[in-house]
C-alpha cells in the first residue's frame, strides 16, 4: 500500500493554495449559473507556484468542499487531494507549459460550440476580437482528454489567449481567474452576435478589418484604471 504523501507546504503557501482553490471553485459555479457549461462539463485551474490546481472528474461544482483541493505538478502527477482530476488535464498542462498563464477556464458553451461547427475562424464581428489577440480559431476535432487534443489546442491558441474546439467548446487562459473568465464569456457573446447577425436572411454581417484589429489592440493596451 502506497504511502501518503508528506505535505511540506509553509503556512504561506497552505493559504494562497486555498485562496485559489476557493477561487477555482467560485469561478466553476459561475460558469454553470451563466449558462456556459451544464452540470459538470467544463473545467477550471489555476497555478500557484509549481501547482496547478484544478477541478476534479464528475463531481457537480457545488458539492466541492476546501477540503476537496485537488492539484498537479507539470508533469500531471497528483500532489495535492485524493479526487481525481479532470479528464480534460492535458489541455491546462499544456497551456501552463506553454504560455505565462495563471488560470485557465474551459467551457462547453452553446453559441462558441455551435460556431465551432461551422468555421475554421471566428469571423471578426466585433472589435473584442482583439482582446484575445487577433482572429479566433478553431482547433481541430481530436477526443476529449487526449494528448491530440492538447496539441490542436496550441497550435490554435499561437500568439491568442482563446480559442474554439471544433465540436466541443471553449478554453482561454489569463493572468487571473476573472480575467480568463472574462474571455469566455467575451468569446461567447461574440459567436452569439455573429450567429445572431449571420442568421438574418438576405443579409451579410460586416466585418472588422485588420487594420481595424490593430487599432483596437492598441487601444485596448491602455483601457481600464491605472493603478
Amino acid at each position: 500500500m502506497a504511502e501518503p504523501l508528506r505535505d511540506t507546504r509553509d503556512e504561506e503557501t497552505r493559504a494562497s493554495e486555498a485562496r485559489a482553490w476557493e477561487a477555482v471553485v467560485a469561478t466553476a459555479r459561475r460558469s454553470v449559473a451563466d449558462g456556459l457549461v451544464v452540470g459538470t462539463s467544463g473545467n477550471v485551474s489555476a497555478r500557484v507556484g509549481d501547482v496547478v490546481l484544478v477541478t476534479p472528474s464528475g463531481v457537480p461544482y457545488d458539492r466541492l468542499t476546501p477540503a476537496d483541493l485537488t492539484g498537479v505538478d507539470l508533469a500531471g502527477r497528483q500532489v495535492r487531494g485524493t479526487l481525481v482530476p479532470t479528464s480534460e488535464l492535458p489541455m491546462h498542462l499544456a497551456v501552463y507549459r506553454t504560455t505565462g498563464a495563471r488560470a485557465v477556464v474551459h467551457t462547453h458553451a452553446v453559441h462558441a460550440t455551435a460556431v465551432s461547427t461551422l468555421v475554421t475562424e471566428l469571423p471578426p464581428i466585433h472589435y473584442m476580437t482583439s482582446a484575445l489577440g487577433g482572429r479566433v480559431r478553431v482547433a481541430p476535432y481530436a477526443a476529449y482528454g487526449t494528448d491530440e487534443l492538447a496539441e490542436n489546442m496550441l497550435r490554435a491558441l499561437d500568439g491568442r489567449s482563446g480559442c474554439l474546439l471544433r465540436n466541443h467548446g471553449t478554453i482561454t487562459y489569463g493572468a487571473t481567474l476573472d480575467e480568463a473568465y472574462d474571455r469566455t464569456a467575451q468569446l461567447e457573446w461574440m459567436c452569439r452576435l455573429w450567429l445572431t447577425a449571420s442568421g438574418v436572411p438576405g443579409l451579410t454581417p460586416s466585418l472588422l478589418t485588420e487594420a481595424q484589429l490593430a487599432e483596437t489592440g492598441e487601444r485596448l493596451k491602455g483601457y481600464g484604471q491605472r493603478r
